[in-house]
């Protein structure tokens, strides 16, 4: 029987520390010889130090053993379930963090109404550096924020030379969409899939948002709002602005490179700690 030997507490990385996410596809997760194991359909075998991945991304064609999950959980590395190189989000596993400070932190945050006006307010003016927005109700900065949103479309539109008709996305009609808006449609789900695997790991609850609700991810939409423009966007008409033929693999690598540009992995630990504090 295959043996993965846990590592201690203190010899595990922290998240911002660790590796962006791994995508895998067609093919098999395992543990063998103390070690978790890829091998892909083409037979390629890859070793993975899970310990210093911040999450594994498995997507279709993937099969993956309780061992190799076991090996996951005692490493904190998160698991999810993804469609095609990375767009739709289907669900992720519940990491086991070494004590549920953060969650009592983010439910105690969200349970005092006056507590959740004020994260909001921090959220809206990261959005809004440099403007005074103590005078603007929640309403009026979600206003502020869809017009900043609609500038930087139609910004980046001119930089890239994308045509640009607005933001028209239907989950249950993707075809319908223009090759803009599904770009920009697969670079947030890959990004959702990053804050994912980052607030679980580090205990937070995903389904307790702040200015998002009524969604099991509604935490995570908060926080990947916060990157976007210089990520999600940026890789979408940055892409289709250099090949308007580009597949959704090249949106993916565009943003895989903007990520690590912007330190996001690194950034979003300190973020939601500022945010909750």
């Amino acid at each position: 029987m295959p043996i993965f030997e846990k590592p201690t507490l203190e010899s595990l990385p922290p998240v911002r520390q660790r590796w962006l996410p791994l995508y895998l596809e067609h093919g098999r997760l395992e543990v063998d010889d103390s070690s978790v194991k890829w091998i892909g359909a083409d037979f390629t075998v890859v070793r993975i130090p899970v310990a210093s991945v911040s999450a594994l991304l498995l997507g279709p064609g993937t099969t993956v053993t309780h061992a190799a999950i076991k090996a996951c959980s005692e490493t904190n590395t998160p698991v999810c379930w993804i469609g095609v190189d990375g767009f739709h989000f289907y669900a992720t596993g519940v990491v086991t963090t070494h004590d549920n400070a953060n969650a009592r932190l983010h439910a105690s945050a969200y349970a005092s109404h006056s507590k959740r006006r004020e994260v909001a307010r921090r959220m809206f003016a990261r959005r809004f550096p440099g403007v005074d927005i103590s005078n603007k109700s929640l309403d009026e900065l979600r206003g502020m924020e869809g017009q900043r949103v609609r500038s930087l479309y139609a910004e980046l539109s001119v930089r890239f030379g994308v045509a640009w008709k607005g933001r028209r996305y239907d989950p249950h009609n993707w075809d319908r969409a223009d090759d803009i808006n599904k770009a920009i449609s697969i670079a947030n789900a890959a990004l959702y899939a990053l804050c994912t695997s980052v607030i679980c790991s580090l205990g937070f609850i995903p389904s307790l948002g702040f200015i998002h609700s009524d969604h099991p991810l509604a935490f995570v939409f908060d926080i990947a709002d916060l990157y976007k423009a210089e990520t999600s966007f940026l890789a979408a008409f940055q892409t289709l602005g250099a090949n308007p033929q580009a597949a959704e693999r090249d949106v993916l690598t565009v943003l895989n490179s903007l990520l690590q540009q912007a330190r996001v992995l690194a950034r979003i630990p300190e973020d939601i700690k500022e945010l909750l504090a």
